[in-house]
C-alpha cells in the first residue's frame, strides 16, 4: 500500500529578508544586555558523579538563555561546550558572582542567525573570545523572546 502524498504548500510562507530588522534586533539586545542577571545556578549531578552547571540568564523574571559554567576554571564556558566536572564542589553564590561579572564584560556581536521554527533572530553575545549566549529576538527586531522551557525549569528549581 502506498502512503498518500502530503498536501501541497500553497504560497510562499517565507518573508522577505529585511536587513533593518537585523540591525534593530542587534540594538534591542544591546539595550537589554545591561539588565541581564544571573539566576540561581542549575547544578546537575550525573550517574557517574559528574557535575554540570548552567547559569540561567534572566531578564524581567524570564530566562533568556543558559550560560555554561566551568567549575575547574571558575569561568563561563563557550556555547556548545558544557563542562562535566568530577571531584569538585560548586558554590552557587560564587557561580552567580562570576556570571554577573562576565555579563558586565559581555558585548553584543553585530551579527544574527535566523531561527526558522521561531521566526526569530538569534543574536550572539560574547565574553572575551567566547560566544556565551544566543539571545532570541522577534523577526521585526523589537522584542526579546524568552526561553520558556528554561524559564519553567528555573521556576521549578527555585521554588
Amino acid at each position: 500500500m502506498v502512503s498518500p502524498s502530503p498536501p501541497p504548500i500553497i504560497g510562499d510562507r517565507r518573508k522577505s529578508l529585511n536587513p533593518e530588522f537585523v540591525e534593530r534586533a542587534v540594538e534591542t539586545v544591546r539595550a537589554a544586555l545591561p539588565f541581564f542577571t544571573a539566576g540561581v545556578p542549575i547544578i546537575r549531578r550525573g550517574p557517574a558523579g559528574e557535575i554540570h552547571v548552567d547559569a540561567p540568564i534572566m531578564y524581567m523574571d524570564f530566562a533568556i538563555d543558559r550560560m555554561h559554567y566551568d567549575p575547574y576554571a571558575r569561568a563561563p564556558s563557550p556555547k556548545g561546550r558544557p563542562v562535566r566536572a568530577w571531584g569538585i564542589e560548586v558554590d552557587p553564590r560564587e557561580v552567580r558572582v562570576i556570571v554577573n561579572s562576565a555579563l558586565k564584560e559581555a558585548r553584543v556581536i553585530e551579527a544574527a542567525e535566523f531561527r526558522e521554527p521561531e521566526d526569530a533572530w538569534a543574536i550572539p553575545v560574547a565574553w572575551g573570545k567566547f560566544i556565551i549566549l544566543h539571545v532570541k529576538v522577534s523577526y521585526d527586531g523589537k522584542e526579546l523572546i524568552p526561553d520558556y522551557g528554561l524559564t519553567e525549569e528555573v521556576r521549578r528549581y527555585v521554588i
